[in-house]
C-alpha cells in the first residue's frame, strides 16, 4: 500500500495548493486569450504567445506568467509529497522549479530588457524559453511515471503518462518541424502541458479533499 503522504504537509494544506494551482492556471488561460482576443495588430496563428508580452495587456500576461511559475513550484512541492511512490525522487519536483524559474525569467526579462539590453534579450529570453518548455517537459514525465507506482494514482497515472510523452513529441516536432505556423505549434505545447498541470492538480484536490475526510471521521 502506499504511504499517507508527508505528514509535515497535510492534507489541507496540499488540497489548497492544489485549488490555487487551478486558479492559477484558470487564470493563465482566460488571460492569454483575452490577450490575443483584443489584440488586432497580431496575427494568433503566426505571432507566439511570448510577442504578446508587449504592448496593450502585456504586463497582465507577464503577471499571469510569474503566477503560474509560482503555482508549478507549489503544486510540484505538492505532488511530491502526497505522492507514496516507491520511485519518488526530488528530481520532477526540481525539473517542475527549473521550469517556473524558465517562466519568470520570461516573464522579467522581458519587462525591461529590450529596452535597457536590446542586444542581451533575446538570448535571455530563449534561454528561459527553452529551460522552461524542456524541463516541464520531462519532469511531466518523471511525475507520472512516480506515480504510476503508487495504487492510489496509479489509474490517473497511466493516461499521465501517455499526455505527457504526447506533449514531450509535440514539443520537439515544433522545435525540428519549420513547416507549421510557429504561434500554432507553440501554443498547441502550452495547451498540452496547461492541460497535463491542470489534471494533477485537479486529481491532488480531490484526493487531498477524500484524505482530509477520512483523517477528520477517524478522529
Amino acid at each position: 500500500m502506499s504511504q499517507p503522504g508527508n505528514p509535515r504537509l497535510p492534507a489541507s494544506f496540499r488540497a489548497h495548493v492544489a485549488g490555487l494551482a487551478l486558479l492559477a492556471l484558470a487564470g493563465f488561460v482566460a488571460t492569454a486569450l483575452w490577450t490575443q482576443w483584443t489584440r488586432q495588430d497580431l496575427d494568433w496563428v503566426q505571432a507566439t504567445l511570448s510577442l504578446y508580452l508587449h504592448g496593450p495587456w502585456g504586463l497582465e500576461l507577464r503577471i499571469a506568467y510569474c503566477v503560474l511559475a509560482v503555482a508549478i513550484m507549489l503544486l510540484a512541492g505538492a505532488l511530491h509529497a502526497a505522492s507514496g511512490s516507491a520511485r519518488r525522487s526530488v528530481a520532477a519536483p526540481l525539473l517542475f522549479c527549473m521550469a517556473g524559474l524558465g517562466l519568470l525569467g520570461v516573464a522579467i526579462g522581458d519587462s525591461w530588457l529590450p529596452e535597457r539590453a536590446p542586444l542581451l534579450a533575446p538570448l535571455v529570453h530563449a534561454v528561459a524559453a527553452n529551460t522552461a518548455f524542456l524541463c516541464v517537459s520531462v519532469a511531466m514525465l518523471l511525475q507520472s511515471w512516480y506515480l504510476r507506482a503508487d495504487p492510489q494514482w496509479s489509474r490517473w497515472a497511466a493516461a499521465a503518462w501517455w499526455w505527457a510523452w504526447l506533449c514531450f513529441a509535440l514539443l520537439w516536432l515544433h522545435v525540428l518541424w519549420r513547416g507549421p505556423p510557429r504561434g500554432a505549434g507553440q501554443k498547441l505545447v502550452i495547451a498540452v502541458v496547461v492541460l497535463w498541470l491542470a489534471a494533477a492538480a485537479w486529481q491532488l484536490w480531490r484526493a487531498e479533499q477524500k484524505r482530509g475526510r477520512r483523517t477528520l471521521s477517524a478522529e
